[in-house]
């Protein structure tokens, strides 16, 4: 049986010499064997606990914004989990981690299998060039990152974003799925497809 957790953890986002308080979701996807971590945000001792005994496929980052990425190395150090972030992505990351690579480049209709079930890689460039969303046609499931929020697409204003090009990977990469398909996001509250469709202007 397929399980979707939602862990919420607490840190800060840096980009373009500015510093925010955020709390962002990471989700855990998996069975009682192993998981799938998508965004390793802020606290490396939580996202253990929450994974327990089960063996971590992988880590996959969403996009490569230091809230995003903190604890990434850490979990990978201590799970043996390889890191999976879109390439385009990588000026970013290194910002962070400038000593690290990711071990494996995300592209686009990438399939990642976890207890059975497959997450199809669409990406989205937009709120930053690298960045991807997780779909789970199986479990009628979208792990949105920060492309969409309830209330519409992710911010745009800060250095590696573009309003267009977030809008344009809503409308052709997003707005195709099901309507009742449900929106895990990177922050806040979940959404659906449907819900958001009055929300991409």
């Amino acid at each position: 049986m397929v399980s979707i957790e939602r862990l919420v953890t607490s840190g800060t986002f840096s980009l373009d010499g500015e510093t925010f308080d955020v709390d962002n979701n990471v989700w855990i996807v998996g069975d009682e064997q192993e998981a799938l971590v998508i965004d390793a945000a802020h606290d490396a001792e939580a996202i253990l606990d929450a994974l327990g005994q089960r063996r971590a496929v992988a880590i996959v980052c969403t996009h490569g914004h230091d809230d995003h990425i903190d604890a990434a190395p850490d979990v990978a150090l201590r799970t043996g989990a390889p890191i999976l972030l879109h390439p385009d992505d990588l000026p970013l990351w290194h910002m962070k981690h400038p000593a690290l690579e990711p071990n494996t480049h995300l592209t686009d209709n990438q399939s990642i299998a976890v207890a059975g079930v497959e997450l199809r890689v669409l990406h989205t460039p937009g709120h930053s060039p690298g960045a991807v969303c997780l779909y789970a046609p199986q479990l009628g499931v979208l792990f949105s990152g920060d492309t969409l929020f309830e209330g519409g697409p992710g911010a745009t204003g800060r250095s590696f974003s573009d309003k267009p090009t977030i809008l344009a990977s809503i409308r052709e990469r997003l707005m195709t799925l099901p309507p009742d398909t449900v929106v895990h996001t990177g922050h806040g509250p979940d959404t659906t497809i449907g819900a958001e469709a009055g929300n991409i202007s």
